[in-house]
């Protein structure tokens, strides 16, 4: 343990000036997240996480740094870093900083700073982990085992994460209890079809300045993710295809109206191309070559992976930047691809991630599911949890409540009536 806390900074930024607009985003995400405000009303007269000590490792922009706030509200010191090297914004990563949590983050970091941030939060000893795709968790498990006893729990944000984390169950070596806050109804069936289906397109409008009407929009993948960008790109008059391995996806995909083929049709004919897979390889050389001059490439799934872009880079007879989060590959055949944001999350690597109001149903998810792994302390075993339905609803009545929508309550004689078998 003396070796984890001789790593510990206060905070690295890139830019502490940048702090006052940071605020003001950070104030603006927390005036447009309720749901999250009452919870940390609460949180904060209870001192759910008092003495406690909570690490983050998720993309840190203005949403984020309103739950780190809520978290230190209720208690806990709060150590945190980014997901993603793009995906951090600097103004607000300098605003959390110098409102008390401990933050190591900044916009384009190489990959041993990400490390050293990683380790940097590990250091703070925290008690328990919030993830966005396990990378705590798997420093932890592979290079700082000596904490792996101290850490009640994790709560992972994405499908990724909680692929690895189940991966890790199945082989019994996961050290400690881990909340799948990915599965909770109030996230995936809003976060990931709703928010990622408008931040992506706004993404690559942002990093494009074209039209979406008009043109085929090839969507690699119809997990939630993947239709909520279907229906959005659908929306602004796209021609949408879609591309899947799951029959049972592909066939969801055709009845809902969209042209679905394989892979190697699409790249003949598609305009923008999106992957928002989870998996890797899903747009290589042989599909590079036949696409059209000017085809589009973006990423909306966890890691720069599911576009080849070492590949690409190897059969470019040039490369440039012609935008901010654009890079033209001119190929042997004379066509032009281009690339936004590196092949990494389009959405918050070329604009602000989710809209607040998605995120306040996601982050309330992430405190809940902390305090729930506080409470049941030494009670759960190491394995993978879904978030209790009992969060879930309570989460989704505070949003209607906020919003000021009243739903209908079943009466005694109707719920008898669905009680009984006859």
């Amino acid at each position: 343990m003396k070796r984890i806390r001789g790593l510990i900074r206060m905070s690295r930024v890139k830019d502490p000036s940048l702090a006052p607009q940071g605020q003001l985003k950070i104030e603006w995400a927390r005036n447009h997240m309720p749901v999250l405000e009452k919870i940390r009303s609460r949180l904060e007269k209870e001192q759910t996480f008092k003495g406690l000590t909570i690490g983050i490792c998720m993309h840190l922009e203005m949403k984020t740094a309103v739950l780190g706030q809520v978290l230190q509200s209720g208690g806990a010191r709060v150590a945190i870093t980014g997901s993603n090297p793009l995906s951090t914004q600097d103004d607000v990563a300098a605003a959390l900083a110098i409102s008390g949590p401990s933050v190591y983050a900044w916009r384009g970091v190489t990959e041993s700073e990400h490390q050293q941030n990683l380790s940097s939060v590990l250091a703070h000893e925290p008690d328990i982990l919030i993830d966005d795709g396990g990378e705590l968790s798997m420093t932890v498990h592979t290079s700082m085992i000596e904490l792996k006893n101290k850490i009640i729990g994790a709560c992972e944000e994405t499908t990724t994460g909680v692929h690895r984390y189940r991966a890790m169950e199945a082989e019994g070596v996961l050290a400690y209890p881990v909340m799948a806050v990915n599965d909770a109804y109030t996230k995936y069936l809003f976060d990931s079809q709703h928010g990622t289906g408008q931040s992506a397109l706004e993404g690559i409008m942002r990093a494009t300045n074209l039209l979406i009407a008009g043109k085929t929009i090839v969507v690699c993948g119809f997990g939630w993710v993947g239709r909520g960008i279907a229906l959005r790109a659908k929306g602004f008059g796209a021609k949408v295809v879609v591309t899947e391995v799951d029959p049972v996806r592909a066939l969801e995909a055709a009845m809902e109206g969209y042209q679905v083929i394989s892979m190697r049709e699409a790249a003949d004919i598609g305009d923008i191309f999106i992957t928002a897979t989870g998996c890797k390889d899903i747009i290589v050389p042989e599909h590079y070559a036949k696409m059209k001059d000017g085809a589009i490439l973006a990423n909306s799934g966890h890691y720069d992976v599911e576009i080849d872009v070492k590949s690409l880079r190897k059969i470019a007879t040039s490369v440039r930047v012609v935008r901010q989060n654009v890079e033209e590959f001119r190929l042997t055949n004379g066509r032009r691809l281009y690339l936004l944001a590196e092949g990494r999350l389009v959405n918050l690597a070329a604009a602000d991630g989710h809209p607040a109001e998605v995120m306040d149903m996601s982050f309330a998810n992430q405190a809940l599911a902390t305090e729930y792994l506080v409470k049941n302390r030494g009670r759960l075993e190491r394995k993978v949890y879904r978030i209790p339905l009992e969060i879930d609803r309570e989460i989704a009545s505070l949003w209607l409540e906020t919003h000021q929508l009243t739903i209908d309550s079943l009466s005694d004689e109707q719920q008898r009536y669905l009680a009984s078998w006859r």
